[in-house]
């Protein structure tokens, strides 16, 4: 491992014990410690493919009940922490401190050495080898080459043999500096990367009954078993910080729960900056703070920067991003069942609940539903490059429901900037709340819904998302916005078709409106047909109103696979045709129902139902009682800042420094060896050269010509 022309066995220890010589054996081999390297190569593929310390549920939800456990066994989640990857990083250390120490003194010995006991035999059997005749004695010749070789660049030493003279020389003897600082950085590198680890921590867990916290409740009042104190070596925390607040722990993540770490000081944010680019995005995040150390009560000012950490008393404060901090909320709360068409008002706070009182329907229990606050966003970036191109994300495929093509459309136009290779139309569609709502039994789903519209396929919509899961990606609902701007007309439309007396109403105006009087010759068949046409008007709007757990074009789609096949497509026309006739007229009826005006026919009104009439088919996937649609807000911002001590960072840049070196080293440094036997012949002396190099290239190959010229001009 040290030295190309070392040999691959270990120390060779004299002992009796044969299991012994063994062992040192073979963990102070190359083979052993090149093995050793290979495993930590492929641990560390694994640790960049899989994704690291992420929640236990995105993995149980990702891999399946059986999968996890089996990766769970193996501390896949946290490899770089895992028991058999520090083992390994041990061994590593051992094996490779053992190699140095073999081949170390060797190699230093070899250095210092001039290589004077070669014999005139010896240099005549190497490759790169020239003779010549000189008429100059042999003290003035050998002389006249050391000189001649020193002024190439070679250190020269001469030595007097019998009845004859050597010259030896060497250049480039640093290469094997090379060898050793390159594995002494590995070994210095693996002992930095074991003082940043956990093992620390774990020592505590094991030996002092530190245990996580899995619980809820405030940090101070947290028991000491679940804190660190202030002597812990090392560790990587995050702590939340919202204006005009302050902390003096950290938050470690583990597992099982956290671990709280106190500091020797107290953090007070004073005020967070967030400057943005003109398409919305962030480009500046820094933090105004206040450090009071505990010990000496003295406090001064600070600003945390991305890249530019406050480092105090050994621990490193770094901007990690930034998070909501108790915002307050105001909001319209919509029901989305029955035909109840009335709006509520509600406040929430970010991180705390709110019972849901109204809203639901008639002989609900008031206390069935808790709001969660989860998150606030003032502004989202999103990708709009696609908007107005793609696909209908309401075309009906086979084998596929409403909302799994509403997620997929949806998701070719919206999500994170950095999620798209093409981001071209970056733009700010304004603020978003996050919201769980839980039932009485504890069971939740998490909905985003969008404060403004915003403008996708030509129109503008707000968005209402839905999810079960946390790993799981939001469904969105796309709610026209009216004339106003607002879900008003949405809502009454949605109600509207719930409302049995408005379905009637709605299908007899819509037959008048189709079949209008006719002559009194021919006004009973006239009356007959447009009886039949208020039925099948009356009929399309209550299948399409649904049972309240089926409804919309998904009812639809059923009730036109009763008909005989060849009569489906000419069924399904005139079916919809019909439908959207009577939806115009039943929204007439629930704005007159209001005391409102009715809405002009035009092409803005017909395409408005057209998207509200999809909504109200999407909303029976939304499975929600109420949607709460954001108002107003008051911002506190909260900055999260990394939180590190690392004791091991600087011996890591010693272990990085000396590895490039080293390198450097092996790859720029070639060593090479010279000989002269000058010896006394008739006539003068006679001179045999030869030179040796560890890398036979083309450049030593001219390297030897050029001296061998140079030097037998002494002739």
């Amino acid at each position: 491992m040290i030295d190309s022309a070392a040999s691959t066995a270990g120390i060779e220890l004299q002992t009796r014990r044969r299991w012994l010589h063994d062992a040192v054996e073979l963990l102070s081999s190359m083979r052993f410690a090149i093995s050793l390297l290979t495993l930590i190569a492929l641990a560390s593929v694994i640790g960049t493919v899989m994704k690291q310390g992420e929640p236990l549920p995105n993995y149980v939800n990702q891999f399946g009940p059986f999968w996890f456990d089996v990766f769970q066994k193996f501390g896949l989640y946290k490899v770089y922490s895992a028991w058999w990857f520090l083992l390994i990083m041990g061994f590593l250390v051992l094996s490779t401190s053992l190699c140095i120490t073999r081949n170390a003194p060797k190699m230093i010995k070899d250095m210092r050495s001039w290589r004077e006991h070669v014999r005139e035999q010896s240099l005549r059997n190497f490759h790169h080898k020239a003779e010549w005749q000189s008429t100059s004695a042999r003290p003035a010749l050998a002389q006249q080459l050391a000189e001649r070789i020193a002024a190439a660049g070679y250190k020269v030493k001469l030595v007097d043999k019998e009845h004859a003279t050597l010259i030896t020389a060497k250049q480039g003897a640093a290469n094997k500096w090379g060898y050793i600082f390159a594995h002494s950085a590995i070994v210095i590198i693996c002992i930095g990367g074991l003082l940043d680890s956990d093992l620390p921590i774990r020592f505590q867990q094991w030996f002092m009954g530190k245990t996580p916290f899995a619980g809820n409740g405030i940090i101070a009042q947290i028991a000491p078993q679940h804190r660190l104190g202030l002597g812990n070596p090392t560790f990587r925390g995050n702590t939340l910080i919202p204006e005009g607040s302050s902390s003096q722990t950290a938050i470690i993540p583990q597992q099982e729960g956290v671990l709280i770490q106190d500091l020797p000081f107290t953090i007070q944010l004073k005020k967070f900056v967030i400057d943005f680019y003109s398409t919305g995005m962030p480009k500046l995040f820094a933090s105004e703070v206040v450090i009071t150390d505990h010990a000496s009560g003295k406090s001064f000012p600070a600003t945390i920067k991305v890249n530019q950490p406050l480092i105090y008393k050994g621990i490193a404060l770094y901007q990690s991003s930034f998070e909501d901090g108790g915002s307050k909320l105001r909001l319209h709360g919509y029901p989305m069942a029955g035909a109840a068409n009335y709006q509520f008002k509600m406040a929430g706070e970010v991180g705390n609940s709110t019972v849901l009182s109204t809203g639901l329907e008639a002989g609900a229990n008031p206390n069935e539903y808790t709001v969660e606050w989860s998150g606030f966003r003032p502004f989202n970036v999103e990708n709009m490059a696609n908007n107005g191109s793609g696909q209908d994300l309401r075309a009906v495929k086979a084998g596929q429901s409403f909302n799994d093509q509403f997620a997929a459309g949806l998701d070719k136009r919206l999500g994170s900037a950095a999620k798209s290779a093409n981001n071209k139309d970056l733009k700010n569609v304004g603020p978003s709340v996050q919201y769980k709502l839980r039932d009485k039994n504890g069971q939740a789903r998490e909905f985003q819904n969008y404060m403004q519209p915003v403008q996708l396929d030509g129109a503008y919509v707000f968005l209402a998302g839905i999810r079960d899961a946390p790993a799981d990606p939001f469904n969105y609902l796309r709610i026209p916005a009216d004339d106003n701007d607002s879900v008003d007309e949405w809502m009454r439309l949605r109600a509207a078709i719930q409302s049995p007396a408005l379905r009637e109403l709605a299908a007899a105006r819509y037959a008048a409106r189709a079949m209008p009087a006719a002559s009194p010759t021919i006004r009973p068949g006239v009356d007959l047909m447009r009886e039949q046409l208020q039925q099948s008007a009356l009929k399309s709007l209550t299948i399409f109103a649904g049972d309240g757990k089926l409804g919309g074009y998904l009812a639809i789609s059923r009730f036109i696979d009763k008909v005989p096949a060849a009569e489906q497509a000419k069924a399904a026309d005139i079916f919809m045709k019909i439908l959207h006739g009577s939806l115009w007229d039943l929204w007439q009826a629930a704005r007159e129902k209001d005391g409102l005006k009715a809405i002009e026919a035009d092409d803005k009104h017909a395409r408005f139902l057209q998207l509200a009439t999809t909504a109200v088919s999407d909303a029976f996937f939304y499975n929600a009682p109420v949607y709460l649609q954001l108002q107003g807000f008051d911002e506190i911002k909260a900055s999260v800042l990394q939180v590190t001590r690392s004791p091991g960072q600087n011996v890591v840049y010693l272990g990085c420094f000396l590895l490039v070196l080293g390198v450097f080293s092996m790859l720029f440094i070639r060593e090479r060896r010279l000989w002269v036997w000058v010896k006394p012949s008739e006539g003068g002396a006679h001179a045999l050269m030869a030179m040796s190099s560890q890398r036979k290239t083309l450049d030593f190959d001219k390297e030897f010509e050029a001296l061998k010229a140079q030097l037998a001009q002494s002739a």
